[in-house]
């Protein structure tokens, strides 16, 4: 198994990619520590992974919130040790041209999505870097190498954390830690249900979509988790400061 005794921590694992990848870690052997806001869905994954036979936790975490990041991560390594950091949180926010977006929702999409991002590599490097080896895979999005037209928050912050990602990269590397980003194209979850729903013609909407990707369909939540497993597993033990792009050919 590819992660076979290995602590691999995940933000917003209550649902979508998240959960998919927590499933995957799991099912790889992994212990998986689930953490999210919303606190029932986080509970239902990680009870799930355990009644299948793996091995989970619940740790509640505001991915904005500094300290309480550095509390869970510390608390994590110590008990069981620290291999993998997956930072997946993540929002969107309505389409809108960016003279008319409001700052209020501009800032809290930074807040997740870049400091967010931030915060995860923030706490996890000391403990990374100290034992000489480990992976972190940071969740951007096809917004972070093309500019999403009325989506221009979003595409700046997804953007940020391929470039960061980069540098964590580059700074890391000679410790023996990898860091790497996974850009996924539109997939089926909550939040492409969301920015559906704001469509004039949701419908419509998803088919205009479909038509643009070359395999006509949209990504499953588990095929962004197999990317970002293979990110996080030696498989990849070459592989440092990629993004990785995962969008059925969109963006050729």
């Amino acid at each position: 198994m590819r992660l076979e005794n290995q602590t691999v921590v995940i933000t917003g694992a209550a649902s979508g990619i998240g959960q998919a990848t927590a499933e995957r870690c799991a099912e790889e052997g992994a212990r998986v520590i689930v953490t999210d806001v919303d606190t029932d869905g986080g509970e239902a994954v990680a009870q799930a992974i355990e009644e299948d036979g793996g091995d989970a936790a619940f740790y509640e975490l505001d991915v904005t919130d500094s300290d309480r990041f550095h509390a869970v991560i510390d608390e994590v390594a110590e008990t069981h040790g620290l291999d993998v950091m997956i930072n997946n949180a993540g929002t969107g926010h309505p389409g809108g041209s960016l003279e008319t977006l409001e700052d209020d929702i501009r800032d809290f999409v930074i807040d997740i999505n870049i400091k967010g991002v931030w915060n995860g590599c923030h706490a996890a490097l000391p403990h990374l870097k100290e034992q000489g080896h480990g992976a972190i895979v940071n969740v951007g999005s096809l917004a972070s190498i093309l500019g999403l037209p009325k989506q221009s928050a979003y595409s700046m912050s997804k953007g940020a954390v391929l470039n960061m990602t980069k540098a964590v990269a580059a700074e890391a590397g000679p410790h023996g830690v990898r860091a790497n980003t996974v850009c996924p194209g539109f997939t089926e979850t909550s939040l492409l249900d969301q920015y559906l729903e704001e469509q004039e013609d949701p419908e419509a909407a998803r088919k205009q979509m479909i038509e643009q990707y070359p395999l006509k369909r949209l990504a499953e939540p588990e095929e962004i988790a197999d990317a970002i497993l293979f990110l996080a597993s030696e498989e990849s033990s070459f592989v440092n400061g990629h993004g990785l792009v995962v969008d059925g050919g969109f963006s050729a």
